[in-house]
């Protein structure tokens, strides 16, 4: 070892020492670090900062770059000189991932859960959050479940898995190492939440509807997607690829519900001609080609429903309190 590392590598404790350890002065600690790594260029000095599950201390890696290569990590527990990974292994939360109001999920859980989510777009972290928060909500719910509540959670599971028919349901628990026991209850969980979510939807769609009325319009559009802008005078020539077209573009025709289409379409007359409009990197060039206003059908207010729930999810988790406790 060198001995201008040696000397980093003791500089580098002596830091860590010298750093508070409550969470609250994490943000000076790491101006702390910043300015102690700005001394030391040559090792690229990266602060890590641990929050201890459930109590107000944290702890600190320092990583440095060795000049040999590689990367060496200092830690410098100011108590017992235990390291922190150990350290946490016999709290109370070392198996807890995150606690999101009453509920306290665990790894395993997590792990579980993961194979359940619906695959939207959104992250797992928020897809996980949003489990917990439903979890919240059926904590005490001690109703019996129906043998359909069962069948129809069991085959909405598999179907968003492919899993057809019951050799590739053994062999997909076979292969993640799940009796049919645990199926089972893992099932009735995903049962009690779809039975939750069913019924908050029925309750908010009517308002819901209401009050987005014309979200729900049933509109039936043609537009063009592509990477240079593309005029159009009429619905008719959108219909119609361009035959000049040299790059990529994507054409689309189809129905939707108003709030379903590329936003500078919603709230489009019908005939009227929008764009070339920029979204999301390219641009997009259409046109609505009938809309018919919303009714109060089943349909519709199925739709109404999910969308209100899923308004109605993002403000239950903005109020909710939510710890992650490893990550």
């Amino acid at each position: 070892m060198s001995g201008d590392f040696g000397a980093t590598l003791a500089a580098g404790v002596a830091l860590l020492r010298s750093l508070p350890r409550r969470r609250d002065q994490v943000e000076w600690a790491r101006k702390e670090a910043a300015e102690w790594g700005a001394e030391h260029p040559a090792v690229a000095a990266q602060l890590v900062v641990d929050e201890r599950p459930g109590t107000p201390v944290v702890d600190y890696d320092l990583l440095l770059t060795h000049p040999d290569g590689g990367t060496v990590a200092l830690t410098a527990p100011a108590d017992e000189g235990v390291p922190w990974l150990i350290e946490h292994s016999t709290h109370w939360a070392a198996g807890q991932l995150v606690s999101v109001d009453e509920v306290h999920l665990s790894v395993a859980q997590a792990l579980t859960m993961l194979r359940s989510l619906s695959n939207r777009d959104s992250t797992p972290h928020d897809e996980i959050v949003d489990q917990c928060v439903i979890l919240n909500e059926v904590l005490s719910d001690d109703e019996p479940l129906t043998t359909e509540d069962l069948q129809a959670a069991a085959d909405e599971f598999r179907r968003g898995r492919g899993l057809y028919d019951r050799a590739a349901t053994l062999a997909w628990m076979e292969r993640v190492g799940m009796s049919p026991a645990r199926f089972e209850e893992y099932i009735g969980g995903v049962a009690r939440r779809r039975r939750f979510r069913r019924r908050k939807e029925a309750e908010l769609a009517s308002g819901y509807l209401a009050a987005h009325r014309s979200r729900f319009d049933r509109v039936r559009a043609v537009w063009w997607a592509g990477p240079e802008r593309r005029m159009a005078a009429s619905p008719a020539e959108l219909l119609a690829v361009p035959s000049e077209v040299t790059g990529e573009i994507q054409v689309t025709i189809g129905e939707r519900w108003a709030g379903d289409l590329p936003e500078p379409l919603r709230d489009a007359a019908p005939g009227t001609v929008v764009g070339p409009v920029e979204r999301e990197g390219r641009f997009l060039t259409g046109a609505v080609l009938d809309r018919r206003p919303a009714k109060d059908d089943a349909e519709t207010l199925a739709a109404a429903g999910r969308a209100a729930f899923a308004d109605w999810l993002t403000e239950r988790r903005r109020r909710a309190s939510v710890e992650w406790h490893w990550l």
